[in-house]
């Protein structure tokens, strides 16, 4: 069974300060999307489902959706912050949606097969990509058993500014034991440091695998995101900025015995878009990669 690939493709942007899904950063004017369904296709995935919200969907559809129409099958969905279970409300005041979690509950209904889930605003490379694709291809899709592509924090990390990452722990069989999600991580020289939510500090080597929201899963995730999402609601519904993140979620499933997480090694560099001014970098990097061949002039 050939997998599908999840595009989160709905954040407002507020570090960046614009809709940096669609913002150019490639040779002809591509967008890091782009670049992540190129590999995607050539990895063998045959559909595409792109989370994204109602009020981008025009300028989405122009600048992103249309031009893979010929070449692989594509989804919508859309999350908006009014996608909640029943009983539940969305508090005054809150503005933005419920985060990665609720974004991939959002494409329940148009996936039915193994997927791989990314951030529209990361590049992961090609190999990440097949490494991914070649696991989903060959696992059972009523199963719970998935996979996350790590990194080293390091290689991650943002010159502008903080940052959030999943930080993992990995256990003797190269399964993922735990991740938790730092919402403020920071350069300090070499190393990092992380800002807590008491206003402690944690420093951090830098030599720590991460999360970059690429992960793996199956359709039975389903049921757990439900589960988990009314859970979450329950504890932290009524906060205007709480966040569902995919990275919590995982680390609930594998603390409860309910799933397991194969943490597979990419030889590919990440690099993304955070902040504004990290967008020249991006634009370099992919410069780079075209000059020496990787990626065509003309992706598409």
């Amino acid at each position: 069974m050939k997998p599908t690939l999840l595009v989160l493709a709905a954040g407002i942007g507020s570090r960046y300060g614009g809709l940096k899904q669609i913002d150019p950063v490639g040779v002809n004017g591509e967008a890091i999307i782009d670049y992540s369904v190129y590999d995607a296709i050539k990895a063998g995935f045959d559909k595409l489902v792109f989370v994204i919200r109602k009020d981008i969907e025009k300028d989405f559809k122009e600048f992103i959706g249309n031009k893979y129409e010929n070449r692989i099958r594509i989804e919508y969905v859309y999350q908006e912050l009014s996608n909640l279970p029943v009983g539940f409300t969305v508090p005054e005041g809150r503005e933005k949606p419920w985060g990665t979690g609720q974004a991939i509950l959002t494409a329940k209904d148009v996936i039915n097969a193994p997927f791989a889930v990314i951030n529209g605003d990361d590049f992961y490379g090609a190999d990440s990509h097949k490494i991914l694709a070649d696991y989903l291809s060959n696992v059972n899709p009523a199963g719970n058993d998935y996979a996350m592509v790590g990194y080293l924090l390091r290689n991650t990390l943002s010159e502008n500014g903080s940052v959030s990452r999943g930080v993992c722990t990995i256990n003797q069989k190269g399964f993922l034991h735990e991740v938790v999600e730092l919402t403020k991580i920071e350069k300090a020289g070499a190393a990092a440091k992380a800002y807590l939510a008491d206003g402690s500090i944690l420093p951090l080597t830098g030599d720590e695998i991460v999360s970059l929201n690429m992960f793996g899963f199956t359709p039975a995730l389903f049921a757990h995101l439900e589960r988990l999402f009314i859970k979450f609601l329950e504890n932290r519904g009524t906060e205007l900025k709480s966040e569902y993140f995919i990275p919590s979620m995982v680390d609930s499933l594998i603390r409860g015995g309910e799933a397991s997480v194969k943490v597979l090694s990419s030889k590919d560099n990440w690099f993304g878009i955070t902040y504004r001014e990290d967008r020249k970098y991006v634009a370099e990097n992919i410069k780079g990669l075209t000059e020496k061949g990787v990626y065509p002039l003309n992706l598409f």
